[in-house]
């Protein structure tokens, strides 16, 4: 197994809308296991996670992040495609600018190396495990307090 020898600063977003959460869907190939992930990404050096959140919501999304909020940081340490990985997550709720997002049940996000859907999952099914979400925390204690 490879580590990668960086601790990475990402900055995620939970969206909420009737009991569901916006987030791309993933595999890991070497546990073969499908998973999500909130909507966000890396913080760039000399950039605010706050500013970074409002960056990738605009990048994934097309809109804005309205109402913006920490909620908290949390350290993820694991294993996606048989490397060792290491992040430090803030993680955010907000409101999306843009209403009609809300009325989708799928979007395509479209980032200059990649390409990923987006979908509203059912918190039931996060908190049930049907659903695995990422970064790895307490999503019961995180989800009840905002949906």
């Amino acid at each position: 197994m490879k580590d990668n020898s960086q601790t990475v600063i990402k900055a995620i977003c939970v969206f909420v809308k009737d009991g569901k959460t916006l987030a791309s869907k993933g595999v890991d190939e070497k546990k073969g296991e499908t998973f999500y992930r909130g909507i966000g990404g890396s913080v760039h050096f000399r950039e605010t996670s706050e500013d970074a959140m409002r960056r990738e919501v605009k990048e994934e999304l097309g809109c804005d992040a309205e109402n913006l909020e920490l909620l908290t940081v949390a350290e993820n340490i694991f294993t996606y495609d048989g490397e060792n990985r290491h992040q430090i997550v803030f993680l955010y709720k907000a409101d999306l600018s843009n209403k009609d997002l809300y009325k989708k049940d799928k979007i395509r996000i479209v980032e200059p190396y990649s390409e990923f859907d987006a979908e509203w999952v059912p918190i039931d099914d996060i908190l049930s495990g049907k659903a695995i979400l990422y970064p790895s925390l307490d999503w019961s204690e995180v989800l009840n307090k905002i949906s």
